[in-house]
């Protein structure tokens, strides 16, 4: 069994668990980091010398951490039919390029908008701040409507585990942006994606704190 290190409430926890619960893997999720702490003691440090979440421990002792990483090791050693990883070569390196775009792109610009609605008192919240990160943020998603309007999901015609970074941030931006532009495309795939088991599961049903 595996143990996945790190609180529920974590976009980078939520993305290993979507996978494990995509895959049906047993595993005990462990709440570590936020009010939990645990994440800056030895033992923990031990496993993952960066004090963040997620870290992936086996049975065999073996350690992972960083959540996009996580994501695609759990999928090479346990997706033998293609339920998240593409067998396609092409299909797979387009949904490790919309993964690595979760991370470069859309985590930044979403940032600011999180911290100030979520993290911050309201009688604290830089306005400025937080409506530069919902520009930026539409900015991005309007880049992701666009190739899911020449594709269902993002790397081709099924779901992959490139889905599952950008889905996460999907389902801030939609509580964090009101007014967001016109993204049918989004919208359609969105859609497909919220009604997954596995979504609801370790993402959907999770306020944002």
């Amino acid at each position: 069994m595996i143990k996945i290190w790190g609180r529920n409430t974590s976009s980078n926890v939520q993305k290993a668990m979507w996978a494990v619960g995509e895959l049906q893997l047993e595993h005990t999720r462990i709440d570590v980091g936020g009010a939990f702490g645990k994440n800056k003691e030895p033992a923990y440090l031990a496993m993952n010398p960066n004090g963040l979440v997620p870290t992936l421990e086996q049975a065999d002792g073996f350690t992972l951490w960083e959540s996009n990483a996580i994501v695609r090791y759990l999928a090479s050693q346990h997706d033998k039919t293609g339920v998240i990883e593409p067998k396609d070569l092409k299909q797979r390196g387009l949904a490790h390029q919309w993964m690595d775009w979760q991370l470069t792109v859309v985590s930044p610009a979403i940032f600011g908008a999180f911290w100030g609605l979520i993290r911050t008192p309201e009688d604290k919240r830089d306005h400025a701040a937080i409506k530069t990160s919902q520009e930026k943020t539409s900015d991005a998603m309007v880049i992701l409507d666009k190739q899911l309007g020449k594709t269902e999901y993002v790397a081709g015609s099924s779901f992959s585990y490139g889905d599952i970074p950008v889905g996460v941030m999907c389902y801030r931006y939609i509580q964090l942006v009101p007014n967001r532009p016109s993204t049918p495309n989004l919208d359609r795939w969105y859609a497909a994606i919220s009604k997954r088991k596995a979504f609801h599961d370790h993402v959907g049903s999770i306020p944002l704190s």
